[in-house]
């Protein structure tokens, strides 16, 4: 009987450990940005979900912006397609953006706004291409020396937020897929992930941009979890990408989150997850769970 009182006692400490964070983010908006390996587990998404849907009735607005690499790799190998990558960036042919585009839009998109609305949230799907007005991109490869052309990708330059702003207004959880629609042409752009979510959350100036992706957060040392940078600063990023603590694909969500920050987002979190309930972890303790960057 005492332990069971003891296990009450510590659920109600929790509570209230998460008080002043609640008290202080009521009314905020939040963009978590889902990708990352986490997505390939049904068990993890089902737990983000309902992770989401406590935000939203404890006061806060999410928007999501989700990924899905390795469902259009999967998707581009059945069409016997073959992915390719220059500088973390997917060269996108007329044929692969319709693979694109069908995968994120007409597949993952609604599972996301199903699992939302099985928890008792509400949620509205929203293709990306009718609110992110993009430009063409071209990539740098570090074979060749040289930028080359990728095709159907693209990168942000403008917004249409209509259907974005009455969701949240309405206590609706925006679900976006990052595909933009081209500048002067209309046709659909894939955007990178992490950039798309960047550029709509400084749009909406948003409290907290949180990355979810399958890495703890920022470490010292790849390799060594016990190396993980808890708080970064702004001045301190250009730094680690010369040191190269910080490389690869994290060097464009790196400086993509500072842009962010420059632009009146409050605070960017990297977080794992792969670990069970870490957006709460994250945002509702004191201790955190992965790497926050500040101003």
């Amino acid at each position: 009987m005492e332990s069971t009182f003891q296990q009450q006692i510590e659920k109600a400490a929790v509570l209230v450990e998460a008080l002043p964070y609640l008290q202080q983010f009521r009314g905020e908006t939040f963009l978590i940005k889902v990708g990352g390996s986490a997505m390939d587990d049904p068990d993890l998404v089902r737990r983000l979900l309902r992770d989401i849907v406590f935000m939203e009735v404890a006061g806060i607005n999410p928007v999501v912006v989700h990924g899905g690499g390795k469902a259009i790799s999967a998707a581009m190998a059945k069409a016997g397609l073959e992915a390719t990558f220059v500088g973390g960036l997917r060269m996108t042919t007329d044929e692969a953006m319709g693979i694109v585009e069908q995968t994120l839009s007409r597949e993952i998109n609604p599972g996301l706004v199903k699992g939302i609305e099985s928890y008792g949230g509400r949620a509205l799907g929203v293709a990306g291409n009718s609110i992110f007005i993009g430009e063409r991109l071209k990539g740098w490869s570090q074979e060749e020396k040289r930028e080359v052309e990728l095709g159907r990708v693209g990168k942000v330059v403008g917004f249409d937020l209509s259907t974005v702003r009455a969701a949240l207004s309405s206590e609706v959880v925006p679900v976006i897929s990052p595909v933009a629609s081209e500048q002067g042409t209309k046709l659909s752009l894939n955007v990178n992930a992490d950039l798309a979510a960047s550029a709509l959350a400084a749009e909406l100036k948003v409290a907290k941009l949180v990355y979810l992706s399958d890495v703890l957060g920022l470490m010292q040392d790849p390799s060594d979890e016990s190396t993980l940078i808890h708080s970064l600063k702004v001045s301190e990023v250009e730094g680690l990408i010369e040191d190269g603590t910080i490389g690869g694909g994290m060097i464009p969500k790196v400086r993509s989150s500072v842009d962010a920050l420059n632009a009146g987002v409050g605070k960017v979190h990297m977080i794992d997850g792969r670990i069970s309930h870490s957006l709460l972890l994250e945002i509702f303790t004191e201790s955190g769970i992965g790497t926050e960057i500040v101003k």
